[in-house]
């Protein structure tokens, strides 16, 4: 019995996209996290192995993402003494911007979901997953999360009744993320925002937001690159990232569509309308990041339209 068990991917996500704080996000095809569940023959979830987190991450199931969106899940079937063993392989960088714990979260829902044959649906597992990431920092939102777990571009109309919307996207579109070898904190990053802004301010981020998901919806490349400008948050948060206009410029200049913070940062992400211009710009932002003397590390990925899945 204990031999039985499953594995999925859980991919890394963009959240945000510029203008859409907290309530716009995209999922990635790579990287992401390998999520492991077995039976067991002994009582109630554990986390058995880690790998790919240099030690950082927490075993005990209430303090990881994973572990608690798993375990809120079991609650809610009323299986929460099923004995289960989880594995967490990190394949991609946390504290990058990218989505990391809520990837963990997605991953440890779906692996136990998986491996008791499909209790619930995706969109049906979403309120866990978002708990377990909630652990991670604090506030409940789901711009990471739901991407993650149900692909494609997800628009969030509102975070408390997780009224999430799949956003339709142009064929071919590229998303190039630039992850720099900084650290920059989840909480800090929140607690560097103002919560005022100016009705200026508020009437053209509404307009971009409207006019990015427009952009999406009837493919017109144009509106969506006029529209993928952010001019509440990037501004506070640029100065977290040295050299950051620099980078956003050198991908601008290679004709990416728009470029800003994935996140809370400190990756760069920048939408792109084809493979070639991807290239080209990963290749100068990392240029950019490098005359600031950052290293950095390029991942460039097609609009993962499923999301988390077993494989």
């Amino acid at each position: 019995m204990s031999n039985t068990g499953v594995k999925v991917w859980a991919p890394a996500s963009v959240a945000n996209l510029g203008c859409g704080y907290d309530i716009l996000g995209l999922c990635l095809e790579k990287p992401g996290d390998e999520i492991i569940a077995r039976f067991s023959d002994k009582k109630g979830l554990r986390i058995t192995l880690i790998t790919g987190s240099k030690k950082q991450l927490p075993t005990e199931v209430e303090k990881n993402t994973a572990g608690v969106a798993a375990m809120k899940m079991l609650e809610h079937i009323g299986e929460s003494d099923r004995g289960i063993d989880l594995e967490i392989h990190k394949k991609m960088p946390f504290g990058s911007g990218l989505g990391s714990s809520a990837a963990s979260a997605v991953g440890g829902v779906m692996a136990v979901n998986e491996l008791l044959k499909r209790p619930l649906t995706k969109r049906e597992m979403l309120p866990f997953a978002v708990l377990g990431e909630q652990v991670a920092d604090g506030s409940y939102h789901a711009d990471n999360v739901a991407p993650s777990l149900l692909g494609g571009i997800i628009f969030i109309r509102d975070n408390a009744t997780l009224d999430v919307h799949r956003i339709p996207n142009p064929k071919g579109l590229q998303v190039v993320c630039v992850y720099p070898r900084i650290k920059i904190l989840t909480k800090d990053a929140r607690d560097i925002l103002s919560d005022q802004t100016t009705l200026k301010n508020t009437i053209t981020q509404t307009g971009n937001i409207g006019g990015l998901i427009v952009g999406m919806y009837n493919a017109d490349l144009d509106l969506i690159s006029r529209s993928l400008n952010d001019v509440i948050i990037e501004p506070q948060r640029a100065k977290l990232i040295p050299g950051f206009y620099d980078v956003k410029d050198a991908a601008m200049n290679q004709g990416a569509m728009g470029c800003s913070i994935s996140g809370a940062g400190p990756t760069i992400f920048a939408i792109c309308p084809n493979t070639f211009v991807a290239e080209n710009t990963a290749n100068a932002m990392q240029l950019a990041f490098k005359k600031h003397k950052i290293e950095s590390h390029i991942f460039i990925s097609p609009i993962n339209q499923n999301g988390s899945y077993l494989f």
